[in-house]
């Protein structure tokens, strides 16, 4: 059983100095994203002024999600703190897993964006912190949309996306028209692909929370993802992920890309515009919304010190700390996470893709609908989807690779997301 303790909070590097034991050490897994290797730089500064030493464990998001969860969820106490994510937050925290986050009122917790604080909190406690955000808009060469003569439009149709992909896509010359998310995982291709079937009007299930992987909306979504992917992709994308996308982008490879607002962060290619994301009639859940955040497994001995760390890394102090840091600047500042990012002057004049950015996670729409009984646009907010959407998540690499037909690939979807959903008893 866990056992949950107080935590403290303080609010600047020098007032976390006089409360961390000297000599302490805290270990924290975190995904290898750009904002995340970034801090391990910035948090010298930290350990400097703390005395709190910090081991850093980064790992690919795939390998992250299953060691952190089988860690947390045994009270392996291999971290201190850990990087998860909206699925997860509010499960873990209702099963006494992770602890509730008490942070100082300069903290300010009403400045984290609405959409953000709301996803990870249960019960209106906030169990991990925001250390950025993000929804999904497209990041298209404008360069090459123009010389095609075309337009992307904010909340374009998909037949016009796979239009400009067509025009654009010159694999002669080493530049495909889409480059899109086809690596297996719950939170890797399934991220992407979900918000694609959202669009077309499907769902993961019904009302009744039985899978409805097999409907015509499904098809539909999927035989268009893996023609537009299969014929203006890259080679191999049933490998490729955000990390991988990024490197092809910034090599000047992909001429239009679908995914993580953040990734706008880091886009070194010249001429990149941005817009909303497409639908095929239906834009609730066209968009994702997201935050990796930090959260302290339950039990930990260090909770306290992990509690004034993570109260620092997703602070207001922390995002002046990047921007006016020598090695990186108000471009390279974690987002998606407080209201006054956004309002900084130099955070505006440097980063082009704010206002886009802000948009997309403003019109996010993770609450239950009709059409979509459950929270969660990219996910469905249930212990149990993990495994279900990494089971689908490996039939649709089998469908893009060609390994297996679409319908062969839902078939199997289907009955393993059934298989998974009556044994966990929703249904008989």
């Amino acid at each position: 059983m866990f056992v949950k303790s107080a935590l403290r909070a303080a609010t600047a590097i020098s007032l976390f100095a006089a409360g961390s034991a000297a000599a302490e050490t805290l270990t924290i897994a975190i995904v290898n994203n750009g904002h995340m290797i970034n801090m391990q730089k910035v948090a010298e500064a930290y350990t400097a002024e703390t005395g709190v030493e910090l081991k850093w464990v980064s790992l690919e998001e795939g390998v992250l999600r299953e060691q952190v969860t089988s860690d947390t969820a045994t009270g392996g106490g291999q971290y201190d703190v850990i990087n998860i994510g909206m699925q997860e937050a509010p499960i873990w925290g209702a099963a006494g897993w992770i602890e509730p986050l008490n942070f100082s009122d300069t903290y300010d917790v009403d400045d984290i964006l609405p959409a953000m604080r709301n996803g990870l909190s249960h019960e209106g406690k906030l169990y991990a912190a925001p250390f950025y955000g993000e929804s999904s808009m497209v990041m298209y060469r404008k360069d090459l949309t123009d010389k095609a003569g075309l337009t992307v439009a904010d909340n374009d149709s998909w037949d016009n996306i796979r239009a400009a992909a067509a025009a654009i896509h010159d694999p002669d010359n080493g530049v495909y028209g889409a480059c899109l998310r086809g690596k297996p995982g719950w939170g890797d291709n399934m991220a992407f692909i979900s918000t694609v079937v959202n669009s077309f009007g499907g769902a993961w299930f019904d009302a009744d929370m039985r899978p409805t992987l097999d409907s015509p909306e499904w098809k539909a979504a999927i035989n268009f993802y893996v023609d537009l992917l299969g014929n203006y992709g890259p080679p191999g994308s049933e490998g490729n992920s955000f990390n991988e996308i990024l490197a092809l982008y910034n090599e000047g490879k992909c001429g239009m890309w679908i995914d993580a607002t953040i990734a706008a962060s880091f886009l070194e290619v010249e001429g990149v515009a941005y817009a909303q994301s497409p639908n095929a009639g239906n834009p609730v859940g066209a968009n994702w919304l997201w935050a990796w955040a930090m959260a302290i497994p339950a039990g930990s001995p260090n909770a306290e010190a992990a509690g004034d760390f993570i109260e620092w890394a997703t602070s207001k102090d922390y995002v002046q700390a990047v921007g006016n840091h020598p090695d990186f600047g108000w471009d390279a500042v974690p987002t998606g996470q407080r209201a006054s990012t956004y309002a900084i002057p130099e955070f505006k004049a440097a980063a082009g893709f704010a206002s886009a950015e802000l948009a997309a996670i403003e019109t996010a729409a993770p609450g239950a609908t009709d059409l979509k009984p459950y929270v969660g646009v990219q996910f469905a907010a249930i212990p149990e989807f993990p495994e279900v959407g990494s089971a689908v998540a490996q039939e649709m690499a089998a469908a893009l690779s060609g390994a297996k037909s679409v319908d062969e690939a839902l078939a199997a979807s289907q009955q393993a997301a059934d298989a998974i959903m009556k044994e966990a008893g929703y249904y008989d």
